[in-house]
């Protein structure tokens, strides 16, 4: 099975637990991007694993004539709900379907570091943009800073050691992998910065349901049953409790714009 059809199953589990109780956690950054860009009107924004369409609808109050593609048909689906008349397209980071120099902008959150060649991934985003055209890359932090990183490591536990190189959450959070990709692909790093996305859920329940809509968990449920998966997210957030009901985890993203 490619990384393509492995994904897309995993994240097509429970993709609604992902966009109502995981994706609107990415707000900061999605906002910090649209701010730096300042998008004009009518420029061609490709969403390169646009998951449930969230940033896609964002770029298009901007101004931005957007389309997306993603691995997951779950996930495309929610997006086709969420942005009705917009294409989203089940297809490869590493295969784009589109033509050399078509578009103004690319952005990829959360989606490079799930392709099974990074760089590969890089070039076909760097080939269909315009000259001079923005490609925009947000991934986690390095697991250390971010909390969330305690409850997907509680998560594979479930989960045979991955092989090095494999693709996962922090699979560019290394200092200086993306800096050193863009750089081989000939994209110049115009703007980095690393940006805080608090997690905060409103009860236990919540909180599980975010973490059961990633692929990680998705990956578990082959491994163990629904209850058994549950109870480990739940028992991995009680130090994230802070009374009330509320759970709040502190986790950072990094944020890189190349320019073509």
């Amino acid at each position: 099975m490619s990384t393509k059809e492995m994904q897309g199953r995993l994240w097509s589990v429970a993709p609604e637990y992902w966009s109502v109780y995981f994706e609107p956690f990415f707000l900061p950054l999605y906002k910090k991007t649209l701010k730096h860009l300042d998008l004009q009107p009518g420029a061609l924004l490709l969403d390169a694993g646009c998951g449930s369409g969230l940033f896609s609808s964002m770029a298009i109050q901007n101004g931005a004539q957007v389309m997306g593609i993603d691995a997951a048909p779950g996930l495309l689906e929610l997006a086709r709900q969420r942005n009705p008349g917009v294409n989203f397209l089940e297809e490869d980071l590493e295969a784009l379907p589109f033509a050399a120099e078509s578009f103004d902008v690319v952005t990829g959150f959360n989606s490079f570091q799930y392709a099974g060649d990074f760089t590969a991934a890089l070039k076909e985003a760097k080939r269909v943009l315009k000259p001079g055209g923005y490609l925009v890359i947000g991934i986690w932090d390095k697991p250390e800073f971010s909390d969330a990183t305690n409850i997907l490591k509680a998560i594979s536990t479930f989960l045979p050691p991955p092989p090095a190189g494999t693709p996962g959450p922090f699979a560019l959070s290394e200092d200086g992998k993306i800096e050193s990709i863009l750089k081989t692909t000939n994209l110049q790093l115009i703007y980095q910065a690393r940006v805080s996305c608090p997690f905060l859920y409103y009860s236990l329940e919540n909180s599980v349901k975010s973490f059961m809509g990633t692929g990680p968990a998705a990956a578990a449920l082959n491994k163990a049953s629904a209850l058994e998966v549950r109870q480990v997210v739940a028992d991995a957030m009680m130090p994230y409790h802070l009374g009330n009901d509320l759970y709040h985890l502190e986790n950072s993203f990094l944020l890189f714009i190349a320019r073509k």
